[in-house]
């Protein structure tokens, strides 16, 4: 049976092109091979190095610089470049892809991309924008793996009238590479990352850059006494910075709300701590825990010592 004749047990494409393969392409392009997704995975990237890395590292079937001939005859194209190309990728894309394909993405800023790719597509694709919630801090082919979406949520957005059975299509996609699958309008998708995804990273950013600039604590000083909390926020800091440029330039308005209101709510612990307030502090954080366990309760993240680090051993 090949992947085009697929089933709830075993969905799939006969012809799988992505468009850029970092880490969430090249971890697509692993989970599709190891689980049997895809007949024919292409591949297709701007810079000719990363091309021939993804040959070595034989993340594909065919692999070309060109994104027009790449979406060629394929029935699922998933673009998997920052989001402020999304645009530009699918005014060069539009006039190959075949009647009946369905078109994706990886951005984790919705009614932008959406606002960017739509106006190019053709009116014989489906497009079905998606955003998976996995990552690390790593990038390029060599940064994915098979396992990156296990367990982890994949949202999908698509545009008011896209036909039902290719998002169902794609969904069974997702959910055979490991995802939970959820589906929500893209104005929303981009509030509730907002608060999540992006407003964590940038006061990761912005803690790290602070810690950098202290006169009076050298950097050495920073590195060697750094605590749990502080070598998260370093973490999250070392993600791809064209990556998460981009996410802030157009997720602006939700990321704008969400900064506003965590200002306020910092100004209100600012003013517990400088009155000696321990009330105030206390239910914050007790009221912040219960997040945690709740996380913990539906399986997002482990709670093991020392933040699910693996001990060193010897």
């Amino acid at each position: 049976m090949t992947a085009t004749e697929a089933t709830p047990e075993r969905p799939g494409f006969h012809r799988l092109t992505l468009i850029g393969i970092g880490l969430i392409g090249s971890s697509i392009a692993r989970g599709a091979r190891a689980r049997g997704l895809a007949d024919e995975i292409v591949i297709s990237t701007r810079r000719p190095e990363t091309l021939e890395r993804a040959r070595e590292l034989g993340l594909g079937d065919v692999y070309t610089l060109d994104p027009l001939e790449a979406v060629a005859g394929a029935d699922c194209v998933i673009v998997s470049v920052p989001v402020g190309s999304s645009g530009a990728v699918a005014e060069m894309i539009g006039p190959g892809l075949a009647a009946g394909a369905i078109v994706s993405d990886v951005g984790s800023v919705k009614a932008d991309v959406v606002a960017q790719m739509a106006p190019h597509l053709p009116d014989h694709v489906h497009f079905v924008p998606a955003h998976p919630v996995a990552g690390t801090e790593h990038s390029g082919p060599d940064a994915g793996f098979a396992e990156l979406f296990d367990n982890k949520w994949c949202i999908l957005t698509p545009p008011p009238g896209t036909d039902p059975e290719a998002v169902a299509r794609l969904s069974a996609f997702w959910r055979a590479l490991g995802s939970k699958v959820e589906t929500m309008t893209p104005e929303h998708h981009d509030m509730v990352l907002a608060i999540t995804s992006h407003i964590p990273h940038l006061i990761a950013y912005n803690i790290v850059g602070t810690a950098a600039d202290l006169e009076t604590v050298t950097e050495s000083e920073v590195i060697k006494f750094s605590a749990g909390g502080f070598r998260d926020f370093t973490r999250i800091a070392a993600s791809d910075p064209t990556m998460w440029r981009d996410v802030f330039l157009h997720n602006r308005p939700a990321v704008l709300e969400m900064l506003g209101r965590f200002i306020e709510d910092l100004f209100v612990l600012q003013r517990a701590v400088r009155f000696g307030d321990g009330e105030t502090l206390f239910r914050q954080f007790t009221e912040t825990r219960a997040i945690r366990r709740g996380i913990l309760d539906i399986g997002q993240d482990t709670a093991a010592p020392d933040f699910g680090r693996t001990p060193k051993k010897g």
